[in-house]
């Protein structure tokens, strides 16, 4: 069985020089480091750290990069969360990326949407631009149904 759950999470976006974002030392307070672009970085952690990570990049970054912007992007991304012992199959149903493993990340179309992908212990995060929520909610129970997944 497989569970689909609404996650709320915080996304804190920096853009940048490659050479700096690759120097820049990562935020804490759990937030995950996802390496969408060579000029660009998202920090992803729990809402109400989202303050505090947006603060830390904006004043790490600035030390590498004058140029560089950060900004707290949360509402603009949703995050869904497929949980359970069949997480890979389910989600197979869903795009042709590799699902990836725990603390790694992806990203491309899941649901015919462009989506980040957080591997997790028995788990896959996917976060999408806060539009397609429903459809994406609705694709995965749709699609994925007749593969017991549950919301």
């Amino acid at each position: 069985m497989v569970e689909l759950r609404a996650r709320s999470l915080a996304v804190v976006l920096c853009a940048a020089d490659a050479s700096s974002l690759d120097a820049l030392v990562p935020p804490g307070h759990g937030a995950r480091t996802l390496r969408t672009a060579p000029d660009e970085a998202m920090f992803v952690a729990a809402p109400d750290v989202a303050t505090n990570i947006a603060r830390e990049v904006a004043d790490r970054i600035a030390a590498l990069d004058h140029d560089a912007i950060t900004l707290d992007v949360s509402d603009g991304w949703v995050a869904w969360s497929l949980a359970g012992d069949d997480v890979s199959h389910a989600f197979s149903y869903l795009s042709r990326l590799d699902p990836p493993g725990e603390g790694a990340f992806a990203q491309g179309d899941v649901a015919h949407v462009a989506a980040k992908v957080i591997g997790e212990p028995n788990a896959l995060t996917i976060l999408v631009p806060a539009y397609w929520r429903e459809y994406v909610r609705e694709r995965a129970l749709h699609d994925a149904r007749a593969r017991e997944v549950r919301g």
